[in-house]
């Protein structure tokens, strides 16, 4: 590949490179997708969850992992940061990446598929007064919404209270079964439908990227509980499943195990310096696309254009709780969908809302809830073995705005990340807190004391606009098309350009703006040949 020219390379085979790629490989050109190549070393385990516990002597290896993966990662919400099916995702990513942060949560991913190789599928669009933040029409996401949800297949479809705040049950597949706490809640809800409404707490079938119904060579959820740890189905989205398709293309071109150190824009193009399987070498292309997570794409991005300035980092503040259902008490423990069946969004204080989910408990390690509970650990673990079987387990989230962090260079090229929460962030969430411990009471789940426990920053993984588009946009900004202002030929299309962050799940945004970039892309470069 080394002076091999490309029309396109795209850095980062995650969801949002590979949904640029789409666009431009239907459109003839030449691509080239490089990413740091990093697969699997522990196998999730073949049969469903509770068989899985009871009869397999190697599941010390995917529920603890050769070296505590288990133990690791302590500061993030998602128990997927401590799999050891998915330590492999994770692995090496700041030391080979020159990131380095102070009191900030820092994730991401060489592996093929990026972070979507152990993320929660959520899904959802951002309606027009959301995207009014952005430097162009909301209409010109809604074609990029629907050919994303069909393309990568969403699970949700229902005619309830979060119907519109999702904004994608026209393309959807229907809902995956609920398990049998979740279905009373629902069916308490509909019930007392207006008390809860009061409280601007709505609540809905969560919209995921999950396979109710087969789609291509992926199947639809087999129930096994697996979900935490791997799915041999191929029901849950990831985008390296997505790069067996891409490779079909005679235009395609994968340089897997390419860590990438810097990017330059040439007099005929653009070039990416890095190590090919720990070889010096450098790639070329005529334009660049940015897709390698918004950490290392605006460390990439900040070198390139010599900012010495640091710039904003948004995340979402998060918290994490655990809601026991009485009447299920002695219930057995079943395998059942691991991720969010039910989603809520919560007024918390005017013009401000929270976003969330609960899950089955079922194949959540119970290490995971037992320094939560207010005794001893050792009473803990005695006591979740008889309720955790009758409860469910929630998040909450709120929009990116309220955080406040930064992200700039080191002397040394690496990149900083320091700074948190902004002050407002600690009073909403308390209030989030009273509220959602009220909604569920009246749901029949009872939020268990001291269970509410708020993340650190950075542990929700959902980084953004540290190169916000913008109408007029400056170096260290963007453009509408993507194109990073200050350099030619280098456009960015992940989390890094998003002009804000909302508390809804953010990864099918990012997909839609990135097919939206690539298509605009493709065009002015068919046009200009």
């Amino acid at each position: 590949m080394n002076g091999e020219i490309f029309d396109i390379v795209i850095v980062g085979s995650g969801p949002a490179g590979v949904s640029a790629a789409f666009p431009l490989l239907e459109a003839g050109l030449t691509v080239l997708m490089a990413d740091g190549g990093k697969t699997p070393t522990v196998l999730p385990p073949a049969a469903p969850f509770i068989d899985s516990r009871r009869a397999d002597s190697d599941q010390w290896k995917w529920m603890v992992g050769p070296d505590f993966q288990a133990l690791r990662n302590l500061d993030a919400v998602s128990p997927k940061l401590r799999v050891p099916t998915h330590a492999y995702a994770f692995e090496d990513f700041a030391l080979r990446n020159k990131v380095e942060s102070d009191g900030y949560v820092v994730v991401g991913s060489l592996a093929t598929g990026g972070l979507s190789r152990a993320w929660g599928c959520g899904v959802a669009t951002l309606d027009a007064s959301e995207l009014s933040a952005f430097p162009f029409a909301a209409r010109e996401m809604a074609h990029s919404y629907e050919s994303v949800v069909k393309r990568i297949g969403v699970s949700g479809s229902s005619a309830d209270d979060l119907s519109a705040y999702f904004g994608l049950d026209a393309w959807a597949q229907p809902a995956l079964p609920m398990d049998d706490m979740h279905a009373r809640a629902y069916s308490l809800y509909e019930l007392k439908r207006n008390a809860l409404v009061a409280l601007d707490f709505r609540l809905g079938r969560s919209r995921v990227a999950a396979l109710s119904l087969a789609l291509g060579e992926r199947q639809a959820c087999n129930l096994s509980g697996n979900c935490l740890y791997g799915c041999h189905s191929k029901s849950l989205y990831t985008a390296s499943d997505e790069l067996e398709v891409l490779a079909r293309y005679p235009n395609f071109r994968h340089a897997k195990g390419f860590v990438v150190d810097d990017v330059a824009s040439a007099e005929k193009g653009v070039r990416v310096f890095g190590h090919l399987q720990g070889v010096a070498s450098t790639l070329h292309g005529k334009k660049l696309v940015l897709a390698a997570g918004t950490i290392a794409t605006t460390r990439l991005a900040l070198r390139t254009l010599k900012i010495s300035h640091r710039v904003p980092l948004q995340s979402c503040p998060s918290a994490a709780f655990l809601l026991w259902a009485p009447r299920f008490l002695g219930r057995s423990r079943r395998n059942e969908f691991g991720l969010g069946q039910l989603s809520f969004s919560l007024g918390v204080e005017e013009e401000i809302r929270g976003f969330g989910s609960t899950f089955s408990t079922t194949g959540i390690p119970m290490t995971e809830f037992v320094s939560h509970l207010p005794l001893r650990k050792r009473y803990g673990i005695d006591v979740l073995r008889s309720l955790l079987s009758s409860c469910v387990a929630g998040n909450i989230f709120l929009p990116g705005h309220l955080s406040d962090a930064t992200a700039g260079l080191d002397a040394d090229g690496s990149l900083r990340i320091t700074g948190g929460y902004g002050k407002r962030v600690a009073p909403l969430l308390a209030i989030a807190h009273r509220k959602l411990r009220a909604a569920y009471r009246k749901l029949g789940l009872i939020m268990m004391p001291t269970s509410f426990t708020v993340g650190r920053p950075g542990g929700d993984i959902h980084y953004a606009a540290t190169l916000p588009m913008r109408a007029t946009p400056v170096p260290g900004q963007t453009a509408a098309s993507g194109a990073l202002a200050g350099v030619d030929g280098i456009y960015v299309a992940d989390g890094a350009c998003l002009s804000a962050l909302s508390e809804k799940s953010h990864t099918l945004t990012i997909m839609a703006n990135a097919d939206r970039i690539a298509n605009q892309l493709a065009r002015r470069m068919k046009t200009a040949a």
